[in-house]
């Protein structure tokens, strides 16, 4: 489990706490915002490269999202969210980055009835990423934010349908705006799910407690995922070294107890 496992971490922030990440032997999730592309040469980037295949860390990339949107009407707004989207994953090849995550940009309040137009212009702008994410061997993933039903994203994963391209289940986003149960939201993803967010909240807010710490119910979701045979990556989204290693002995036991059901 441990080789799948990542944390967190704002690019600004790993520098600070690398010692924390190397000494724990803890593999970062990146996570890059606009204006942490200012070299364009990405040389900070390319000494981390360095560090991280010197300690034998794997890494995982969180994309910019504020403002941006893969489904986005306005061609602008589209076209700022395409040049940030090559800018991160400039990062994942010099990084070598397993998975990329990234916002689907959907929500109903926004769209209302035109979801069928968020679809087709998200169908329009992924090829591109896919193909280059074949080449470099990185899987991209969009990540459930305020999606109340799966319904959405099965649709455009199931009609892209490519081994580089898939789910990941926040399931604190879950438990905040989900409609449906558990084992539904799985049903309709289980095939494209890659990777998942783990943190915990009490359901009123997006809290990123460590495991145990609120309400969600970690143990059915490791059930669910048992039953589907789905064995995908986890990034840990906590933001307390000691709610870091105390979530990963959470979930240590997790994963042995569900083993031995």
């Amino acid at each position: 489990m441990k080789n799948d496992l990542f944390v967190h971490v704002p690019w600004k922030q790993l520098g600070p706490n690398w010692s924390f990440f190397v000494d724990n032997r803890v593999q970062p999730e990146i996570a890059f915002k606009a204006d942490d592309f200012t070299d364009p040469a990405f040389e900070h980037v390319r000494a981390l490269s360095a560090e991280l295949s010197q300690h034998g860390l794997r890494n995982t990339i969180h994309a910019p999202f504020l403002d941006l949107n893969p489904g986005a009407l306005d061609p602008l707004v589209l076209e700022a969210t395409r040049k940030r989207f090559h800018q991160t994953m400039d990062c994942a090849e010099t990084l070598a980055s397993d998975l990329i995550v990234f916002h689907p940009g959907y929500d109903r309040w926004r769209y209302g009835s035109q979801s069928q137009l968020w679809l087709e212009t998200n169908l329009r702008f992924w090829p591109e990423f896919i193909q280059r994410a074949e080449r470099m061997g990185c899987t991209l993933v969009l990540e459930n934010i305020f999606e109340e039903s799966p319904k959405t994203l099965a649709a455009l994963l199931q009609a892209i349908d490519s081994p580089f391209f898939g789910a990941c289940f926040d399931i604190g986003h879950w438990h905040l705006f989900g409609q449906n149960d558990l084992e539904a939201w799985l049903r309709h993803i289980g095939k494209h799910l890659r990777h998942l967010h783990l943190h915990d909240n009490h359901g009123t807010s997006d809290e990123h407690l460590p495991l145990g710490e609120g309400l969600i119910d970690f143990q059915a979701l490791f059930r669910s995922l048992d039953a589907a045979s789905v064995c995908p990556s986890i990034t840990l989204e906590i933001h307390e070294p000691e709610g870091i290693i105390s979530s990963i002995a959470t979930l240590t036991r997790l994963f042995d107890s569900v083993q031995k059901l």
